[in-house]
């Protein structure tokens, strides 16, 4: 059984894996916390502390680290003894921290995909570029590396394999939908990092449709939902991690990932674009002064974890799955609903921070009892759902579904 867990990151996200590792530390032993700047980490700390959050009398340190120096890694790695490394930093870290753990012999969990600070919507699949490449680095090594343990990616990949094994004899399309009917009280702001969220749009849209890649631009298919909680929602066909895996690894000929987004949204993400100030590439100002315009955008935004305390709303998240069961077609909804107000009562973070990092505890405690720990590199729809989905249950992220039968919670993970 592996014990004991280093954190690395101190945003939003890090903060509910804070959370919940110390609600948890019976199972996932002595824990400890890095980033860059450590001020943050003392600050999630003091958090953990005021909640109570610590199910018994524990290890919880804070540690400066530059999470790109690798060989600092390793050394912070094996000072703390840390047997898990869940990784929710800058996804530009990801192939530093996961090339610390090989060297160390630590597992290691991330929530996205690895991307490169000057390059954005490589060539597709997405994980052929960096992350598959290191598969026989890992296996060779005996390390178990979890990638996309979030929400999505991750609980719906879970999801994606839940409906393949128990609802469906032939699976044809997957629609991943992602809807924040929240409000934060902003005038303008990304619900995570801005770099990151702008990233994902600037460049063209990757669908799987009819088993082959298909590209479209942002913004150029929409389609309303009607959701459970949240009603009907406008969403729009984007390019999202989950897709490059589950196309490959599950064989579904369809594979759409939908976002939902407001006017107010698309218009200052057009108008920024059309600028050229969500560029990556550097510029030089008439003073000399080299800058990167999406940077300078990242600067004046909102941090997006001062949000939760006045975020009001639910998100729902989950998969449109069709398909045939029994020679007939069905189509179910597979998803969850979670809400700002009880996430940041609960660990100080709002929903959407709350959604992608409860799913990276929930693995790393199936790391930790041995059920996950594969020795090997694994996307999530990999691994048995039912032990991952199990324990979301458990730790906050119940899993409902909409079928021919009306809507139900599901309870039954053995």
């Amino acid at each position: 059984m592996k014990r004991n867990v280093l954190i690395i990151g101190a945003g939003g996200v890090a903060q509910v894996v804070a959370h919940k590792c110390a609600q948890n530390n019976d199972l996932l032993g002595d824990l400890h916390i890095a980033s860059r700047t450590v001020s943050k980490c003392h600050d999630i700390l003091a958090s953990v502390e005021e909640k109570g959050a610590m199910k018994q009398e524990g290890v919880f340190e804070a540690h400066a680290l530059d999470a790109l120096d690798i060989p600092a890694t390793v050394a912070l790695i094996r000072k703390v003894d840390a047997q898990i490394v869940i990784n929710v930093g800058s996804a530009f870290l990801n192939m530093s921290v996961m090339s610390a753990c090989i060297e160390a012999g630590v597992a290691y969990i991330d929530t996205a995909i690895h991307e490169e600070p000057d390059k954005i919507c490589e060539n597709p699949p997405w994980y052929a570029n960096y992350e598959w490449k290191r598969r026989e680095e890992c296996a060779a090594a005996g390390v178990t590396a979890i990638l996309g343990a979030g929400f999505d990616p991750g609980v719906v990949n879970a999801y994606a394999k839940l409906a393949v094994d128990e609802y469906f004899d032939d699976v044809q399309e997957l629609d991943i939908v992602d809807i924040n009917a929240g409000s934060h009280g902003k005038w303008f702001s990304t619900n995570f990092d801005p770099e990151i969220n702008f990233r994902e749009f600037t460049g063209v849209v990757y669908s799987w449709q009819d088993s082959e890649w298909k590209v479209n631009q942002m913004f150029e298919i929409g389609k309303e939902y009607d959701l459970p909680v949240v009603g009907k929602q406008k969403a729009y066909m984007s390019g999202h991690d989950e897709i490059h895996s589950i196309s490959q690894n599950l064989k579904i000929p369809n594979v759409r990932f939908w976002m939902g987004f407001g006017e107010r949204y698309i218009t200052v993400f057009t108008v920024l674009k059309n600028l050229g100030l969500l560029s990556e590439q550097p510029v030089t100002t008439a003073e000399g002064l080299e800058v990167v315009p999406l940077k300078v955008v990242k600067a004046v935004l909102p941090d997006p974890a001062s949000l939760a305390p006045d975020y009001t709303g639910k998100t729902c998240i989950g998969d449109f799955v069709k398909g045939t069961k029994d020679g007939k077609e069905r189509e179910i909804f597979l998803y969850n609903v979670a809400d700002h107000e009880e996430a940041y009562a609960e660990v100080g973070s709002q929903g959407i921070s709350f959604t992608a990092g409860v799913p990276a505890v929930a693995a790393a405690i199936l790391v930790a009892s041995g059920e996950w720990d594969t020795g090997d590199m694994r996307n999530i729809e990999q691994l048995p759902p039912k032990p991952f989905l199990g324990v979301l249950d458990r730790i906050g992220l119940p899993t409902y579904i909409r079928d021919e039968d009306g809507e139900r919670r599901l309870t039954d993970w053995s």
